[in-house]
């Protein structure tokens, strides 16, 4: 059963998994994305008159995580008990970082790259206006804890 689509039941339809059987126990997940920009982008960041983009996208992608469930269809509605977002200036562009926490009968990966994306689309709002250009690329799950399937860290 790990290794089948959990998604279908035995005929073939969709359905949200039922996790009411699962033990609560506390779950996290790491995601990461890149934004990639110009050098004259990366220099202008902080004179932003929308204001400092990687702030707001710091709170876009925090606001996003809490609202994961409205966006994909199948994931459980849950009670998260930390979201932050960190986005890290780098030669290239902007590494942004999600780590979502809950204790609950399932993992919150879902959540931490759904922070990540919406962080990385409000970076890219912010600035397209001088670049065009960006490109946003990589998102990934980096580690998961908690529940029955254990640890995952991408290598």
């Amino acid at each position: 059963m790990a290794n089948s689509l959990s998604h279908y039941d035995s005929s073939g339809r969709v359905h949200m998994v039922d996790v009411s059987a699962k033990s609560e126990t506390v779950r996290q997940a790491v995601a990461e994305i890149l934004v990639k920009m110009s050098p004259k982008t990366l220099r202008s960041l902080r004179q932003n008159p929308k204001g400092d983009p990687l702030e707001i996208a710091r709170i876009a992608g925090i606001a996003a995580a809490k609202k994961t469930a409205e966006l994909i269809p199948l994931c459980h509605t849950l009670l998260l008990s930390h979201a932050d977002v960190e986005a890290r200036v780098l030669r290239s562009g902007v590494r942004i970082t999600s780590i979502v926490r809950s204790a609950g009968p399932t993992g919150v990966e879902m959540e931490a790259m759904t922070a990540a994306a919406v962080a990385a689309l409000t970076v890219y709002d912010m600035c397209k206006a001088i670049d065009r250009g960006i490109e946003i690329t990589g998102l990934r799950l980096l580690e998961k804890s908690g529940g029955r399937s254990g640890t995952y860290r991408r290598k």
